[in-house]
């Protein structure tokens, strides 16, 4: 099928309200999916849209700038979307191939969470990209932090970088999401280790509706967020908020956060043995079993002697 729905807040709104709703309520009480869409409300409050642009990283940058030096304040939720984009960059400032026919988006969110809360904005984008692939392609999983992968081919890629407002102060928090939908030819070096949507579906899809349900489910997913830290908060009372090292505890102990359950019912990271490294493709570190995935989305290596190594951030290549 070809490109036929429309991107908009008002079209991703009808989702949540016809589709997302429903879905969440089978896990939770309506009155609780209710309240986590309230807090994830911002997300994609105005949308932005290119035929073509070099880098929507860089032009969200660029417009978080120009509103701090003219005294305007930014609103959080925005999403830049792209045609094509000419210039993208993923980690380690590696090529992002991102041709027409593909979903790229940037979104943009104003940082309101605490530390120990904000380390797993890095989660919510997987999971709502692994959520939404999943709809039409069973096998997808996530790989940490937040690569989906459909049998070790690559589908979807995901950056998440800070900014500081010059102006402001405020922390802003850049998501940019790659989806192979309707391209299909990769260079060389990724022909092997990428796929599209339409290479699995033997069919071209509806990229604006992918949009729209990945939109959708990121409001639900950041909002866990908010909700959870809310839900942590209320149970150990206000005073945790006078004592940092305890509240870092806390969070750290919170073993049933939502967020973090959830990543581990999509991802198949847990149990395999991988090649660990910063930039593993460069300068791979050791190799190691992956125990687990803690509460602020650190991952928990056993290496061959059996000693236990926990890393906050890198990348694991899959050896088994």
């Amino acid at each position: 099928m070809g490109i036929t729905t429309t991107l908009s807040a008002a079209r991703i709104e009808q989702l949540i309200r016809e589709d997302e709703i429903n879905y969440r309520n089978r896990s939770f009480p309506l009155e609780t999916v209710l309240t986590v869409f309230r807090y994830g409300g911002a997300v994609a409050a105005d949308i932005l849209r290119f035929d073509k642009l070099e880098r929507g990283m860089a032009h969200a940058k660029a417009l978080i700038r120009e509103h701090e030096d003219s005294g305007r304040a930014f609103s959080g939720g925005l999403v830049i979307t792209a045609n094509e984009l000419t210039g993208g960059r993923g980690r380690f400032n590696r090529f992002w191939h991102a041709p027409a026919g593909g979903l790229w988006l940037t979104v943009v969110l104003v940082n309101t969470l605490m530390p120990a809360s904000s380390a797993l904005y890095s989660l919510a984008p997987g999971v709502a990209a692994c959520e939404t692939i999943l709809e039409d392609i069973p096998a997808a999983r996530l790989k940490w932090i937040n690569d989906v992968h459909v049998a070790g081919r690559k589908i979807c890629g995901i950056l998440v970088e800070t900014m500081r407002g010059a102006v402001s102060g405020e922390e802003y928090i850049l998501l940019g999401i790659g989806v192979n939908v309707n391209n299909e030819k990769f260079p060389r070096e990724l022909s092997e280790s990428a796929v599209s949507y339409k290479q699995l579906l033997a069919g071209e899809c509806d990229v604006n509706l992918i949009a729209a349900r990945f939109l959708a489910k990121l409001a639900w997913n950041i909002g866990l967020l908010h909700y959870e830290e809310n839900r942590i908060l209320a149970e150990h009372g206000p005073g945790v908020l006078s004592d940092p090292a305890r509240l870092s505890e806390v969070f750290t102990d919170s073993a049933d956060h939502l967020l973090v359950k959830r990543w581990r019912e999509l991802s198949d990271t847990l149990g395999r043995r991988v090649r660990f490294g910063h930039n593993v493709q460069e300068q791979p570190r050791f190799e190691a079993r992956v125990k687990d995935i803690n509460s602020d989305a650190s991952l928990v290596l056993e290496l061959d002697d059996g000693s236990i190594v926990t890393e906050n951030s890198g990348e694991i290549v899959y050896l088994d």
